[in-house]
């Protein structure tokens, strides 16, 4: 198993003598933990055979949808994917027009990645989106996916530890600056990260039952700008009384005029540029979406 103390960078001392300080209560977590790992993956476990494919990075036909649906963890905690400070610089939810299904962590290119929960490796490979990336399917079916990485360290299907390096942060794929971006999905629906976790320094698990409802895994609900109010549903009477407020969309075509999308919807052109945070210069660009309103 990779040491969870290794950096490949200069971290102050100091922070490094605190960080171990915090690793070492959860030592005797860890040992545990890798017995578990073998007991749940050596067992038949329908979340792991289900639609299991090492060569596609979608491999559920169509999203599963059962909504809500529930999610249950066997820990409290989770491994910081970063030994650094978790900076998170863009949010999961509406942006440039299009929705931005996880969350975007500031590192440094060649950073070690860790594996925030221990899991199976269902994909390892290059996207021209995510650039090279890792997915780990864990045996309550989440999925996280690792994305733009400069180097990937574990192989598919290999078994990996909570906090154990699976690869190097970095810029690749369609990414602006080095950064890690994580998405979390179950059976195809991407679900807002910070809905399951809590990304501040006690590395909490919101809760050992989350119930997951349409407002969790529909982006254009939220904004890549900003934290979302977080309200965790534990039980599934609180997610059914969760009031989820639908909104519409336009996909772009080609000839479409903020006068003409207006029109069609019977909404004004002031409306539609401030749903969308648009001005009315704002050159429109095909396949992407425009919200019309809530």
């Amino acid at each position: 198993m990779s040491t969870i103390y290794g950096q490949d960078r200069a971290i102050d001392p100091m922070y490094i003598h605190g960080l171990e300080e915090k690793i070492n209560t959860h030592l005797d977590f860890l040992s545990k933990e890798e017995f578990n790992l073998m007991v749940d993956y050596s067992s038949v476990n329908p979340f792991i055979n289900e639609y299991w494919d090492n060569d596609k990075l979608k491999p559920y036909p169509i999203p599963i949808k059962n909504v809500p649906f529930e999610i249950d963890f066997k820990d409290s905690i989770y491994a910081s994917p970063v030994l650094i400070d978790k900076v998170v610089t863009s949010r999961y939810g509406w942006r440039n027009r299009r929705p931005h299904n996880g969350i975007d962590i500031d590192l440094v290119t060649g950073d070690s990645l860790r594996a925030i929960l221990s899991g199976k490796v269902r994909y390892v490979g290059y996207n021209r989106g995510y650039g090279k990336c890792i997915i780990v399917r864990h045996s309550n079916g989440l999925e996280l996916l690792y994305a733009h990485l400069s180097n990937q360290i574990v192989k598919e299907n290999d078994l990996v530890l909570k906090g154990q390096i699976i690869g190097n942060g970095g810029v690749t794929g369609n990414a602006r600056g080095s950064h890690l971006h994580l998405e979390t999905s179950f059976k195809g629906n991407f679900i807002n990260p910070e809905y399951l976790f809590d990304f501040g320094e006690k590395n909490k698990i919101r809760s050992d039952k989350i119930w997951v409802t349409n407002k969790w895994t529909s982006p254009h609900l939220h904004s890549s700008k900003r934290k979302s109010d977080i309200q965790v549903a534990t039980t599934f009477k609180e997610a059914t009384n969760q009031k989820v407020v639908q909104v519409k969309t336009h996909r772009i075509r080609r000839g479409d005029s903020l006068s003409r999308i207006a029109n069609k919807y019977g909404t004004s052109i002031s409306a539609l540029c401030k749903a969308n945070k648009i001005r009315r210069t704002t050159i429109l660009k095909p396949g992407k979406r425009l919200i019309i309103g809530f």
